[in-house]
């Protein structure tokens, strides 16, 4: 999941930064809302975590002018302000979550991973694939009953298929989607990831789509 973090505070900033790359996501990190404008300009973001006080004014005017457009990028606020009627405005302006700081980075990341769900239309974290046992909330995999350890790329790149098995994903797609605007991105990134989760996940879990990208196969039909 390629995701926008837009937070002033260095020290919480590196932080979340930290726990969602750690998760497997690729993280674009701003400190003001013109940078947070010109990166959705300029990128697809599967989420955005949104503080409310920035330097260059109100993370809430922010949030009204983007569902104004449109867009409907899922945005979790990240603030201070505690009340209840804090909650609601952001709500009511087109928030899908809200959490207070100080938060724990485990409680953010089953929100992000909530959210991802909801948006995918499967909010059910258990999902089979053929011989695979494929819990979202838990992260886990289970092939023929036994478990099968997978990097925080490799995850990350095998719950975007299982979060969307009847679409087809281009090479850049995918590639957005796991990096960052300053990450070296080798040409064979993707096919690399590809090879190593058919390695542990069986041959036909993705299929190659030849001149147009990738997209979830059937697990264990021809493994």
């Amino acid at each position: 999941m390629r995701i926008l973090l837009v937070e002033d505070d260095p020290v919480l900033g590196m932080a979340v930064r930290d726990q969602i790359v750690a998760e497997g996501h690729s993280a674009d990190w701003v400190a003001r809302l013109g940078a947070a404008e010109d990166a959705i300009r300029a990128a697809v973001f599967e989420l955005i975590l949104l503080d409310l006080m920035l330097p260059d004014g109100r993370g809430l005017d922010f949030l009204k002018r983007l569902r104004v457009s449109g867009d409907a990028t899922p945005v979790i606020v990240l603030t201070a302000r505690d009340q209840i009627s804090d909650r609601i405005a952001a709500l009511d302006a087109g928030a899908d979550d809200y959490l207070v700081k100080p938060f724990d980075l485990f409680e953010l990341s089953a929100r992000i991973r909530a959210v991802g769900r909801r948006y995918a239309g499967n909010p059910n974290p258990l999902v089979t694939l053929g011989d695979l046992e494929v819990d979202l909330a838990a992260r886990s995999v289970r092939r023929a009953g036994q478990p099968v350890a997978l990097t925080a790329r490799e995850w990350s790149l095998f719950e975007a298929f299982v979060q969307r098995p009847h679409q087809l994903m281009s090479k850049p797609r995918l590639e957005e989607r796991l990096y960052s605007f300053d990450a070296e991105v080798e040409s064979n990134t993707i096919e690399v990831y590809v090879a190593r989760l058919r390695k542990k996940l069986g041959t036909d879990v993705i299929e190659t789509v030849r001149g147009m990208g990738y997209r979830l196969g059937t697990p264990g039909a021809g493994a």
